[in-house]
């Protein structure tokens, strides 16, 4: 970056969370950031509000749907936080065992796994499950119908829990983590303990997108508002790649936003333009904007206080952020 380039410093409000910031997500105005410690820090009007969604355990992952958080534990809970600090227990795992992973569904269907088991909770309180081939490590709905892509080892199945028809496996040896539809349903793209990601096209071949050369694990994806591109942690860069043909990224090069000496640990596309928000495990955050690569500086290097959370909420205009340190901020962009 730069050393002149323009910098929105002045318009971040610091937070301190006080523990390791697991997820940050918006309830419509309230911005809840999900806590290690078990707890969820709300944010409204300046005011902050701990509630415990876990008490004396550790908070695993969390995902939000603009009028919730719904949080899963090593206690085995699977909690809702409402923006007004209500909580309640929505479910639990059989046999107390820890809550890998979670998914959402726009309808209020929520999805999380335990080990094998994968369950899927519909918005009546219906719940299905079946067991994975092996540990589920990572959940995603598709964005229409009522499906959920399941990742683990060797691949990734997809699962319609409302049907009695086993689970389609889409198979790649290799042992896969987290999984993400394409906003369009067309591409299902998983990140891989092989640093390196692995696509499958649903339409019209079923096939593979190898995307590799990362020198870190991928753990943090973000597709663009109009479907057409994936950004990409696991390097000392941004790394972008293309979706805007029904091949994808076969036999594209990846565009490469941000380039620092330190490794991308977050990014968040804005819910409107192409602009990309960048966090780095040196605690540095940056945008960048994809129709002449110009970066602003959102937050200077921190020692100790990598990027752990981003976040922009429905309107594009706040920009939330969390660090493993228990420091966190909001930006608000000027108008």
């Amino acid at each position: 970056m730069s050393v002149s380039a323009p910098s929105l410093t002045a318009h971040v409000v610091p937070l301190a969370a006080g523990a390791h910031v697991t997820a940050a997500r918006w309830l419509k105005g309230t911005l809840a950031l999900a806590l290690a410690d078990g707890t969820v820090l709300l944010v409204r009007d300046g005011a902050t509000e701990s509630v415990a969604a876990h008490p004396e355990a550790g908070l695993l992952s969390a995902e939000g749907d603009g009028a919730r958080l719904v949080s899963g534990g090593d206690d085995g809970r699977v909690v809702t936080t409402e923006a007004n600090g209500t909580v309640s227990e929505l479910a639990r795992a059989k046999g107390g065992g820890w809550i890998d992973a979670l998914a959402l569904h726009p309808d209020g269907s929520v999805a999380f796994s335990s080990g094998r088991n994968v369950v899927a909770r519909d918005a009546k309180g219906r719940e299905k499950s079946f067991a994975a081939p092996s540990t589920a490590r990572g959940l995603a709905f598709a964005p229409k119908g009522y499906r959920l892509a399941v990742a683990h080892y060797n691949g990734v199945s997809l699962w319609y829990p409302n049907l009695e028809t086993p689970p389609e496996f889409i198979e790649w040896k290799g042992s896969h983590l987290d999984v993400t539809w394409s906003p369009d349903g067309r591409f299902v793209v998983s990140t891989m303990q092989e640093n390196a990601l692995h696509g499958w096209r649903l339409q019209p071949d079923r096939g593979h997108m190898r995307m590799s050369g990362y020198p870190a694990k991928v753990r943090s994806l973000s597709w663009s508002a109009d479907g057409k591109w994936l950004a990409t942690s696991g390097a000392e860069a941004a790394i972008v790649w293309p979706f805007d043909s029904k091949e994808g990224p076969t036999g594209k090069a990846p565009r490469e936003c941000g380039v620092r000496p330190a490794r991308v640990s977050q990014v968040s596309f804005h819910p409107k333009a192409l602009v990309l928000a960048i966090g780095y495990e040196d605690g540095c955050i940056l945008l960048v904007r994809f129709t002449d690569a110009s970066e602003l500086l959102v937050r200077p290097a921190v020692k100790g206080s990598a990027i752990s959370a981003l976040a922009w909420d429905a309107a594009g205009a706040r920009l939330a952020f969390g660090c493993a340190d228990g420091q966190a901020g909001l930006l608000t962009l000027p108008a």
